[in-house]
């Protein structure tokens, strides 16, 4: 019986060795911000849309169902959003998703206290999320980038 049950483990043992040396390999899609749109929104609530850019340098194209994700600026959270479109990106290819977040009040509170304080030239971002698929296919993503504000926005910077 004690054999039985060896043999049993190595078989089962080599079936998943197997199975997961069949899972394809593939690089991570690159995910950059490309437009933020305004979007009507509710009470002291703000709307956007924001356009990624969804670029694939794989040989076979990805398919997918969903996508969610988190916005921090200056290293503090700031908007979140969901969106359930269905789609694919190209082999070799890309693709551009607008994906609606929502900004809470105390959010553009927070920033603007920050923004106050810190350096006005320009604004760190990373967004974070995650991109549905099918159980093996979905992936996890996370772009930073900064934002070069105007210098007519800033002013002169003397009071």
């Amino acid at each position: 019986m004690n054999r039985f049950l060896q043999a049993l483990l190595l078989l089962v043992m080599t079936w998943a060795a197997v199975g997961c040396s069949q899972l394809p390999l593939r690089d991570p899609l690159r995910i950059s911000l490309v437009g933020i749109e305004p979007l009507p929104g509710q009470g002291l609530e703000l709307r956007m849309a924001m356009k990624l850019r969804v670029q694939n340098p794989n040989d076979t194209p990805v398919d997918f169902d969903g996508i969610a994700l988190d916005v921090d600026l200056r290293g503090l959270s700031f908007a979140s959003g969901v969106s359930d479109q269905v789609g694919s990106v190209p082999r070799y290819g890309e693709s551009v998703i607008s994906v609606p977040v929502s900004v809470s009040a105390i959010s553009v509170l927070r920033q603007g206290l920050s923004f106050a304080n810190g350096d006005r030239s320009s604004v760190s971002y990373t967004i974070r999320g995650k991109i549905g698929g099918s159980m093996l296919s979905g992936s996890t993503f996370k772009a930073n980038g900064q934002i070069e504000l105007p210098t007519s926005l800033l002013g002169s910077g003397t009071p």
